[in-house]
C-alpha cells in the first residue's frame, strides 16, 4: 500500500442549519488516482473547497502528508497560500487566462518562484541575473508542458482560441507547472466527448506516472472514474457510503440505491 499523501479526518461542513458533509474521513494515497464521486449535491465540490482554503471546515483535520515540507493542516493554511504547501486544483468551470497566450498562462502559474527571483519585483526591473535564469526556466518549464499535450505550434495563441478539450487539458497542465504534490481536479471531463475523455484520461495516466503525485478527482463521468481510478470514495448527502476498488464499487448494492434509488416493492 502507498503511503497516504492527504489524511482527511471527521470532516464536517455546516452552513447554518444545513450539514453539507457530515464526518468524512478517508485517505489519497501518494502516486495514485482517488476519485469521490456520489449524486448531485453529495457534497463532493464542498470537500474540494474546504481542501483549497476556500470554506474553513466547522470541525476536521486535513493533513498533507508533505514529502519535503512534512506535514501540513490544510484547514489552517489561506486560500491564496495553497500553491504555496503543494495543493492545485481545477474548477467545474473553466478558469483560463482567456486573452493570455497558451504559453503565459503556464509561465503565470509559476508566479510564486518567479516573484521571489525577482525580489519581489526589484530584481525584475533591474534584470538581474538571478531572476533572467529563474524566467528561463519557467518558459523551458511551460513549453515542456506544451509538447506533452502536442500545443507547441499554438504557444502564442489565445488560450481563448483553443478547442474546449484542449483548454480543459490546458487548465490541468497550468496546475501542474505550480509543482504540486496533491491536484484537485473538479469534474475535468465535464462537456467531453468521448475522444477529449479518452485524451483526459491519458494526460492523467501519465502524469500519476511520470509525476508520481496524488491526483483526487471529483467526477460524473464514470467512464473517466471507472477507467483511471485506484480507489473511489462514495458521498451521498455529504456522508460516505462506500470506499474501495472501481470493481469492488461499480457491484456495491448501497452506491447503486444512492444513484438509481430504491426499488419499490412487489405489490
Amino acid at each position: 500500500m502507498a503511503a497516504p499523501l492527504l489524511t482527511v479526518e471527521h470532516l464536517t461542513m455546516r452552513f447554518g442549519g444545513l450539514t453539507a458533509i457530515d464526518d468524512l474521513s478517508f485517505i489519497a494515497e501518494d502516486a495514485k488516482i482517488t476519485a469521490i464521486i456520489g449524486p448531485n449535491g453529495a457534497g463532493k465540490t464542498t470537500v474540494f473547497n474546504c481542501l483549497t482554503g476556500f470554506y474553513r471546515p466547522t470541525v476536521g483535520r486535513l493533513t498533507l502528508h508533505h514529502p519535503r515540507l512534512g506535514a501540513r493542516y490544510l484547514e489552517r493554511v489561506e486560500g491564496f497560500r495553497i500553491a504555496q504547501v503543494g495543493v492545485a486544483r481545477t474548477f467545474q468551470n473553466i478558469r483560463l487566462f482567456p486573452s493570455m497566450s497558451v504559453l503565459e498562462n503556464l509561465v503565470a502559474a509559476q508566479h510564486n518562484p518567479l516573484m521571489t527571483a525577482s525580489l519581489f519585483s526589484v530584481g525584475g526591473l533591474f534584470g538581474v541575473a538571478g531572476y533572467k535564469a529563474a524566467e528561463r526556466n519557467a518558459i523551458q518549464f511551460a513549453k515542456s508542458w506544451l509538447d506533452r499535450l502536442g500545443l507547441t505550434d499554438r504557444a502564442d495563441e489565445e488560450a481563448q482560441n483553443l478547442p474546449y478539450g484542449e483548454q480543459r487539458r490546458l487548465e490541468i497542465a497550468r496546475a501542474m507547472c505550480t509543482r504540486p504534490v496533491l491536484l484537485c481536479l473538479d469534474e475535468p471531463a465535464a462537456g467531453l466527448n468521448p475522444r477529449e475523455s479518452a485524451a483526459l484520461n491519458d494526460l492523467l495516466n501519465s502524469i500519476k506516472r511520470e509525476e508520481k503525485i496524488a491526483i483526487l478527482l471529483v467526477e460524473h463521468d464514470m467512464s473517466v472514474v471507472m477507467g483511471i481510478s485506484d480507489h473511489i470514495v462514495v458521498l451521498d448527502y455529504g456522508r460516505k457510503i462506500a470506499a474501495g476498488a472501481p470493481e469492488a464499487i461499480k457491484h456495491d448494492p448501497v452506491v447503486i440505491r444512492a444513484y438509481l434509488g430504491e426499488e419499490e416493492d412487489a405489490a
